[in-house]
């Protein structure tokens, strides 16, 4: 069995990492470089990088502090937000990144999934999806959680997967800062789809929430912000007692 991940993820905005509560009331949670360069002596699995405004300020992510990032830490590295084309993926890749992160560009097209799996290898794309409960369904929403595609999140999750994706993360809007636990119902619908690996993001608040993502959703990977960035769960603790649950995960 492969070794389920603890991934941190840090929000960017002006510069800064931030957290809020459903996408929405944004506070300060530190200085970036800071928060990479402790998660990775920390024994974070891998990090995620999102530049939360830049699809709608339609500009590029900011690449300089991707480099500064990646100077910084020993682990594989995500960076997603407002990359539109296969020359920005490269010159990310090129900055430091291990894989990117794609939401609203492949909605609006999706062939770009298809041109970046062969041009750098299905495992280094990754399909954002922010879903929203609508009824029974899950609707796809894009340009930072603010426009409802009317996408079915779980049809779209089986195209992305077609289209050659390497790996999806899943971010449930409505448990997104909650901290009440992530979107059980939804991860077993996507895994019982999907064969890529999924990470599960948005609700994360105590260890058994993970162990719960993990046990009975089968998730690859659980990705959380808050509670890692204010201290209120240490990754070391989260492994050890993911481990006593019977989930295998990589020593500190």
């Amino acid at each position: 069995m492969l070794t389920k991940r603890i991934i941190p993820c840090l929000d960017i905005k002006n510069g800064r990492t931030v957290k809020g509560v459903n996408f929405e009331g944004l506070r300060d949670a530190g200085d970036p470089v800071e928060l990479a360069r402790r998660y990775s002596e920390e024994g974070a699995d891998e990090l995620v990088f999102l530049d939360i405004t830049a699809t709608l300020e339609k500009r590029r992510t900011l690449v300089e502090l991707v480099k500064k990032i990646a100077k910084e830490i020993n682990i594989p590295f995500t960076v997603g937000g407002g990359i539109k084309t296969v020359d920005e993926i490269e010159e990310l890749l090129k900055s430091g990144a291990d894989k990117v992160s794609l939401n609203s560009s492949i909605v609006k097209d999706p062939d770009l999934i298809t041109k970046a799996s062969a041009a750098f290898g299905a495992q280094a794309i990754v399909a954002a999806v922010d879903a929203k409960k609508n009824n029974d369904s899950w609707n796809v929403y894009i340009k930072g959680g603010t426009e409802d595609t009317g996408l079915d999140a779980l049809e779209w999750m089986q195209e992305v997967e077609k289209r050659g994706a390497g790996e999806i993360l899943l971010t449930s809007m409505d448990r997104d800062g909650t901290k009440s636990g992530f979107d059980i119902e939804l991860l077993k619908k996507v895994n019982s789809l999907v064969h890529i690996p999924v990470i599960a993001s948005g609700g994360a608040g105590t260890v058994q929430h993970c162990i719960d993502a993990v046990k009975l959703a089968n998730a690859d990977a659980v990705l959380a912000a808050s509670i890692f960035h204010f201290k209120e769960i240490e990754i070391k603790d989260l492994k050890k007692q993911m481990q006593d649950s019977g989930i295998e995960v990589r020593p500190v």
